[in-house]
């Protein structure tokens, strides 16, 4: 959906609305560990999507929760805004923040090539002058070898 100035403190103001209405009003404990991360509404206030995060093993109970609480929120939030049309919810999972943990993970494990010193061209630079074609680590544990 295209955001606007207008949508956007509309999204806001929602996401406030939902937020309150999922902690203090539905009082249901699979909803328990539920962030709102995001919300998008429509410029004419007819729909919202409203993207939710959660524990990876929960995403298919969470969506069922809140597709069964649908009415009953789509009621608090009548009450609650002073909106004309109350929009139609579509809950989404954000998988973003399973993103973010998959490239951390990624980044913890660095191969050790990455710490070797390379050349203009990105190949290695070998501390052994004559260039016995070995890896950095090898010629220069074989070059005191054979020199001793």
């Amino acid at each position: 959906m295209k955001q606007t100035p207008a949508t956007r403190r509309l999204s806001e103001q929602l996401r406030e609305k939902l937020g309150y209405i999922l902690l203090f009003e539905i009082a249901d404990p699979r909803l328990d560990l539920v962030t709102i991360t995001g919300v998008e509404v429509a410029q004419d206030r007819s729909y919202a999507r409203i993207f939710v995060s959660c524990d990876a093993d929960r995403y298919e109970e969470v969506l069922d929760v809140l597709g069964q609480a649908k009415g009953r929120i789509r009621s608090l939030l009548a009450r609650a805004l002073d909106w004309r049309i109350v929009p139609e919810l579509d809950f989404r999972i954000d998988r973003s923040t399973d993103e973010a943990m998959r490239i951390a993970a990624a980044l913890e494990n660095v191969p050790p090539t990455i710490g070797v010193e390379k050349d203009e061209e990105g190949y290695p630079v070998q501390a052994d002058e004559a260039g016995s074609g070995a890896p950095d680590g090898e010629a220069s544990s074989d070059a005191g070898e054979l020199d001793g």
